[in-house]
């Protein structure tokens, strides 16, 4: 796909001599028009653009709001509630930005389990992949330091736990935590610095968005049936093809977000946090938001020293070995079939592991004690296995289903179990 000829042509002398200067128009429509993509992708790969789509919300609603935040300890509670009350408009961009991330992360857990399913990790986009785990990585750092920003309750104890684990690393361990603080507890050089990196990385971001959107054009698209396109009729032009199904996904998507955003906004949230924070006064239970309780419940799980290893630092491993795993899954999965439809034994374990990933979500919102310290050990052990156990070893003991020799004829067979291929047929017959 990446040597195709362009077959952009300037209509106006304007639109010539702006071309043979700063060819964007010839970008665009050669990236967004009359690229090729696979005839049989679904709307769960709309999620992508949705990404992109969110991203700039966020930018856009973040920087607003940054211009009516107060970057310290005794102003920035209050200067959230004013936003709130006082700007125009201002509990509308708070909510689509507070809503915004929650759904940031809800789309980008799907795009991470569609690619899994897929197999849109394996070669040759292994560096598509890696490029998306940065991205991920990134868009965590930016939640979290975010989540500090409003200073509720949540907000300060959060940050206190969370840093406090970075102590258990030896030999810098205590300067990391130092610098993330700036001094020895949360005060008001934390608040300082978590607000210039929450309005610098999103930026940051950005840009590595972009490299993640270069390299998929690169190699191309991936596909359901996980199959490479081999000729014409496998591929469609991006616009009108793939664009109607993007914004129709986003459609749907942004109308759920709005209905939260109206009817349900503190909703994702939690109540602590709409409390002013208090140095004096602990939570009953310190939880982060929703979409980091499954590494919560693997950074608690850990309750044992491991040799020289303490409980403290084991956890924090775990936490952090979650998330470093993900950057090796295009080597750890060592099947020649790409998408989980014609591997019978990755389809099981995949959904098991989906469920797994909920249920650890919903264990790192219970109280570290009693049996959910046990059941989060057990489903912590689940998650890794999955990817250095299940992984590695179903290759010698799967046995994939047959291939469709091309994406064309995979259509067709979808299509005659729908009673509608004689008219695909023929419009195959008519291109050739």
């Amino acid at each position: 796909m990446i040597g195709k000829r362009s077959t952009y042509v300037p209509k106006t002398k304007i639109g010539r001599w702006f071309d043979a200067r700063l060819p964007v128009p010839r970008l665009v429509h050669d990236s967004f028009i009359v690229y090729p993509v696979p005839r049989n992708l679904n709307l769960a790969y709309t999620f992508g653009g949705i990404l992109t789509m969110m991203l700039a919300l966020q930018i856009v609603t973040g920087v607003v709001l940054a211009m009516h935040y107060a970057a310290d300890t005794t102003l920035a509670f209050n200067s959230v509630e004013k936003i709130m009350r006082d700007v125009n408009s201002g509990w509308l961009l708070r909510y689509l930005h507070s809503n915004g991330a929650s759904f940031f992360f809800i789309a980008a857990y799907v795009h991470i389990f569609r690619s899994l399913y897929y197999g849109s990790y394996k070669a040759p986009r292994e560096l598509l992949w890696v490029l998306g785990c940065f991205n991920f990585l990134l868009l965590m750092a930016i939640a979290f330091i975010g989540y500090v920003l409003p200073w509720g309750q949540m907000s300060y104890w959060g940050a206190t736990v969370i840093t406090n684990f970075f102590t258990a690393i030896p030999l810098v361990g205590d300067w990391i935590s130092r610098l993330l603080l700036g001094g020895f507890t949360v005060d008001n050089p934390t608040l300082n610095r978590f607000f210039a990196l929450h309005y610098l990385l999103p930026f940051i971001l950005a840009g590595v968005v972009a490299l993640h959107i270069w390299a998929l054009h690169v190699v191309g698209q991936n596909n359901p049936t996980g199959i490479d396109v081999k000729s014409a009729t496998d591929v469609v032009d991006f616009t009108p093809h793939a664009t109607v199904k993007d914004v129709f996904g986003a459609v749907i998507f942004l109308l759920v977000l709005t209905y939260f955003v109206f009817y349900l906004p503190n909703y994702l949230g939690h109540p602590d946090n709409y409390s002013i924070a208090d140095q004096l006064k602990t939570p009953a239970h310190i939880v982060p938001e929703w979409y980091f309780l499954p590494f919560y419940a693997m950074l608690r799980a850990i309750t044992f020293n491991i040799g020289p290893i303490s409980s403290k630092l084991g956890g924090v491993l775990t936490m952090f070995g979650a998330i470093a795993v993900l950057f090796f899954v295009p080597w750890l999965d060592a099947s020649k079939v790409r998408s989980a439809i014609y591997r019978p034994w990755y389809r099981r374990i995949f959904w098991l592991f989906v469920a797994n990933a909920v249920f650890l979500g919903w264990l790192g919102s219970r109280p570290a004690e009693g049996i959910y310290v046990g059941l989060a050990q057990f489903a912590t052990l689940c998650y890794f296995a999955f990817f250095v156990v299940a992984m590695p070893l179903l290759r010698f003991i799967e046995t994939p289903r047959r291939l469709p020799n091309s994406i064309t004829e995979a259509v067709l067979q979808k299509n005659n179990s729908g009673g509608a291929s004689v008219i695909a047929e023929r419009e195959i017959e008519r291109r050739r």
